[in-house]
């Protein structure tokens, strides 16, 4: 058998980058053939220089422990609580993760509450990017800093994406399905051919 990350994509195929920088430099990553990039949060101004000059379509959401600014000036675009067209799919995002310590003015960490609230009224969506995941999904309900949002989940059971698409947490055998949406957990660097629209 080949290497996975070279088998011919059905649909769209994405480089998703989150939670630490990639052990193969980006450039030998973009090497490999990519429709897009897609940013899932918890890396650095400097993990994400490598993308300023890409010639690609960027979208991304932050995580608990970015400050908003990691994006500013490399091209990629916040789909945090937007929907964003983009080669024939629609977008979104939603950002950080479960309050799990006092958020201190941070935009980033929400309460249960919180994300359910803003989550609500939020559209359907082909692709959702987050950086935590849903509640019961890939998380840990023993450890606060890596509960997924109940209102993430809620959104999944409602509106169905095609697939989500998260960070954040470490599951040892991650969960790939959640009702009718794809799930793909990523930590450093993963591959993602995107269902194609209709």
């Amino acid at each position: 058998m080949g290497d996975p990350d070279l088998t011919p994509p059905a649909g769209l195929r994405a480089l998703a980058l989150a939670d630490e920088a990639p052990y193969i430099p980006i450039p030998r990553l973009l090497a490999r053939g990519v429709d897009l990039v897609l940013c899932l949060g918890d890396l650095t101004r400097h993990d994400l220089e490598p993308l300023a000059d890409v010639q690609l379509p960027k979208l991304g959401v932050f995580g608990n422990h970015d400050d908003g600014g990691e994006f500013d000036g490399l091209g990629i675009e916040s789909v945090h609580l937007r929907q964003v067209e983009l080669c024939g799919l629609t977008f979104g995002g939603f950002s950080g993760s479960h309050e799990y310590r006092p958020a201190k003015g941070t935009r980033l960490m929400w309460s249960q509450k919180q994300a359910s609230k803003l989550l609500k009224g939020f559209g359907r969506v082909d692709i959702m990017l987050a950086h935590s995941p849903p509640l019961g999904v890939n998380d840990d309900a023993d450890d606060p800093a890596h509960v997924g949002l109940q209102g993430l989940r809620d959104y999944v059971e409602r509106e169905h994406p095609a697939m989500l698409l998260h960070g954040h947490t470490a599951p040892p055998l991650p969960v790939a399905q959640l009702g009718r949406t794809q799930v793909r957990h990523v930590r450093g660097h993963r591959f993602v051919t995107l269902p194609l629209p209709g």
